[in-house]
């Protein structure tokens, strides 16, 4: 039947490629140090405000980690003058939502307000960064939340498993070899003077970066953040690097006991790069073929060919220093093994030959034809001039980042590929039945299995 004959209205054909610029804006800088990154934003009478602190996980001092997520989460929980239900309802009603939290390289507290309480509101943010109260009460809560998602994350296989990958995979001296949040040791020895403390020597006007994007122009926002920063007094913190090296100088397979699983949470990879690295283009274009994208060859292996998953991906976790490169899934105990040679070929398999013109044609033209619409509201604005800030990315990195993904050839992936996956270094880290799946493990020419409880601590 033809498409007249049937009374569908024929497909429409592709448009033509639109160019996309990202919102423009402004950086500023009052005299005590505070920087302001403003991007005027009219589609809607809103306003995203992100306080940036380089006060991230690495910072944490040794033996207390977890100090930095406690200090973000502690942020609402109550300011000199308002207790936290009262901080909170005082947001609620400006119509504001706001949220704090730590990552590995800052702390950032982040607010959306309709622009006609953007005053009211941006006053009262001010006291949460300058006056935060640190009462005990809410200390001890804030630390028992963190000791419960702890002991669930035991129990949960997949959290597990990404856990114990990076403590497995760096040496461990490093920041990275521990939870971001800390771990139960860790977060019991934090006390609320550790967490003044932190504060007063990592939150300062010289570590703060206070980003605006929405309706607001740039003199008028200015304005507002000196008003309610500008006698802010300190200086500039160090800045904290964290040890990236590797733990070990070859493979090695490590198995968390779960006896009786049905299945494995699967991890295979070693340390990458950091965000700023030069071949930051050609390596996210090859781990989109590799395994970054649903239609990516580790995907259709594990997923279309064997059967052996509903999902296999692979990723770089971007930090200030060389993050984590991982390739996840979850497989029937029984086929553990063979999963994990899959992976491997394909590891392999994209180091040895050029990619099809096709599959660099699909990865090219998924990541370019998404990235406009990854900024539609003010929040993903303002958590984009974030990234600028962090890792210190140049203005135009927006702009030109569509352009930069389409030149990408399929050389500079085989050389991405080459030279920043190392399957001689490979880590394997199980989490499930040591029993069913270790001989298939060790089988792979990785050595003797290592076994651990779900602690990390080794079991004969």
């Amino acid at each position: 039947m033809t498409t007249a004959a049937s009374g569908a209205l024929p497909r429409p054909a592709p448009a033509s490629r639109r160019d996309y610029h990202f919102p423009r804006f402004e950086r500023r800088q009052l005299a005590n140090g505070v920087q302001v990154i403003v991007a005027p934003v009219r589609k809607l009478p809103l306003v995203t405000v992100a306080l940036l602190i380089d006060a991230g996980a690495v910072c944490d001092p040794v033996g207390r980690e977890g100090t930095a997520q406690l200090v973000a989460k502690l942020m609402l929980e109550g300011t000199s003058a308002f207790d936290g239900a009262e901080l909170t309802d005082r947001f609620e009603q400006l119509g504001a939502t706001i949220d704090a939290q730590a990552d590995w390289d800052a702390a950032a507290i982040t607010m959306t307000v309709l622009a006609e309480h953007l005053p009211a509101a941006f006053e009262l943010l001010g006291q949460v960064l300058r006056s935060p109260a640190f009462r005990p009460r809410e200390v001890e809560r804030i630390k028992a939340e963190r000791v419960a998602e702890l002991l669930q994350l035991r129990a949960e296989p997949r959290g597990l498993a990404d856990e114990l990958f990076s403590r497995f995979l760096y040496t461990p001296a490093s920041r990275y070899a521990r939870p971001e949040g800390g771990d139960e040791v860790s977060v019991e020895r934090i006390e609320r003077e550790h967490l003044l403390a932190f504060y007063e020597t990592r939150y300062l006007p010289g570590a703060t970066t206070v980003v605006l994007a929405g309706d607001v122009d740039s003199d008028r926002a200015t304005e507002l953040v000196r008003r309610t920063l500008g006698d802010w007094v300190g200086g500039t913190p160090e800045r904290v690097v964290s040890d990236d090296r590797p733990g070990r100088d070859g493979r090695a397979v490590h198995i968390i006991e779960k006896a009786t699983a049905p299945q494995s949470e699967l991890r295979i990879g070693h340390v990458g790069l950091p965000r700023n690295h030069p071949d930051f283009f050609p390596v996210n274009v090859m781990n989109a073929i590799l395994g970054g994208l649903f239609n990516s060859r580790i995907n259709l292996n594990l997923r279309e060919v064997h059967g052996y998953t509903y999902g296999a991906f692979s990723g770089f976790s971007w930090r200030r220093q060389a993050g984590p490169f991982a390739v996840s899934t979850a497989v029937k105990s029984d086929i553990t093994g063979a999963a994990a040679q899959e992976i491997l070929t394909e590891i392999d398999r994209i180091r040895t030959a050029a990619v099809a013109p096709e599959e660099l044609s699909l990865a090219t033209s998924y990541l370019d034809g998404v990235f406009p619409i990854r900024f539609e509201t003010t929040s993903s604005i303002a958590a984009a001039l974030s990234v600028l800030v962090l890792y210190q990315l140049p203005d135009d990195y927006y702009d030109r980042y569509r352009e930069r993904i389409r030149a990408i050839t399929a050389e500079q992936i085989l050389a991405a590929a080459q030279h920043h996956l190392r399957p001689e270094a490979l880590q394997m880290v199980v989490v499930g039945d040591a029993a069913a799946v270790r001989p298939s493990l060790e089988a792979l020419g990785f050595g003797r299995a290592n076994i651990y409880d779900t602690t990390g601590r080794p079991v004969a």
